[in-house]
C-alpha cells in the first residue's frame, strides 16, 4: 500500500523538495509514497485568486480565508487525516507520527500569514491543528516537510535495518543513548570501555542508563512524562547538564 500525501500550500513548488532525494526520494521513485499539491489559490472566486484578508477586529498581516480553504480540502476529502501546520496547535508526537505513518496517508495544510480564520476548525472538526515546535516559522511548509520525513522512514523498507527506527529519541520517551565510533581514541577521549566489552547485557545496562541520565538532565518535561518524577530545581538540571555535555 502506498503511502499518500497531500499538501495545501500556497506554494506547490516546495514538495517534495528534500524529501526527493536519499532514502525518502528513493521510497517515493519506488512507490511506496505519493506526493500531491493542491493550491488553494485555484478554488478562490474572484479574478485576484485571493486567499486571504485582513484580520477582523483589526491588526497586523492577513489571514487565510474559511472558504476558500474549505474549498479546497474538499477537494482532496478522504479518510486520512488531516493536519494543520499552525503554531496554536498540540506538538506532534513520535507516537501520533506512527500512527499516522501505519495508515494509508496524510493531508497537510500549510498555513501562511497571520493563520487561520478560526471558523474553518469549527466547521470541519476532523482537522487536527498540530504544531512542529515552539518556533514560528514563514509558513507550514517546512514543518510539513519534517512530519512527512517522520512518517517516510517508519515506511517499511524505507530504511535499511529493520530495527532503526526503534533505537532513536522518542521512541520509548526518552532521549537516546550517545553514540560512538572509531577510531578508538580521538583527541585524547575514547569510547567507554563497556562499548568494547562485547558484553551484551551490559551495553544494553549502560546505554538505557545513559538515555534516562540524559533525559533527565537535558529534557525535564520528558523525563516527568516517563518516570513520573519531576525535576524539581530548574538550576540544578542546567548546572548537571553543563557537567554532561562536557
Amino acid at each position: 500500500m502506498t503511502f499518500a500525501a497531500t499538501i495545501l500550500t500556497l506554494y506547490p513548488e516546495m514538495f517534495p523538495g528534500p524529501l526527493g532525494v536519499s532514502l525518502a526520494g528513493k521510497a517515493l521513485e519506488r512507490g511506496d509514497w505519493s506526493c500531491d499539491t493542491v493550491n488553494p489559490r485555484d478554488f478562490a472566486t474572484d479574478k485576484h485568486r485571493t486567499v486571504d484578508d485582513t484580520p477582523a477586529g483589526g491588526g497586523a498581516g492577513m489571514v487565510l480565508k474559511a472558504d476558500v480553504m474549505s474549498a479546497a480540502l474538499d477537494s482532496v476529502a478522504d479518510q486520512r487525516p488531516i493536519l494543520a501546520m499552525t503554531p496554536r496547535g498540540k506538538p506532534i508526537t513520535q507516537a501520533r507520527i506512527r500512527e499516522i505513518a501505519s495508515g494509508p496517508g496524510v493531508t497537510i495544510i500549510c498555513g501562511r500569514f497571520e493563520g487561520f480564520d478560526e471558523r474553518l476548525f469549527k466547521a470541519r472538526l476532523e482537522i487536527e491543528q498540530v504544531s512542529l515546535a515552539d518556533i514560528v516559522l514563514s509558513g507550514g511548509e517546512p514543518a510539513a516537510l519534517a512530519i512527512l520525513d517522520a512518517c517516510i522512514r517508519l515506511l517499511p523498507g524505507v530504511m535499511g535495518a529493520p530495527s532503526s527506527g526503534h533505537e532513536e529519541s522518542f521512541e520509548d520517551g526518552l532521549l537516546e543513548y550517545p553514540q560512538y565510533t572509531r577510531p578508538q581514541e580521538w583527541e585524547g577521549r575514547t569510547i567507554p570501555e563497556v562499548l568494547r566489552s562485547g558484553d551484551h547485557a551490559k551495553i544494553a545496562a549502560w546505554r538505557k542508563a545513559q538515555a534516562e541520565e540524559t533525559t533527565r538532565l537535558r529534557r525535564p518535561d520528558l523525563w516527568e512524562r516517563y518516570s513520573g518524577d519531576p525535576v524539581r530545581s530548574a538550576s540544578g538540571v542546567q548546572r548537571k547538564k553543563k557537567d554532561l555535555d562536557q
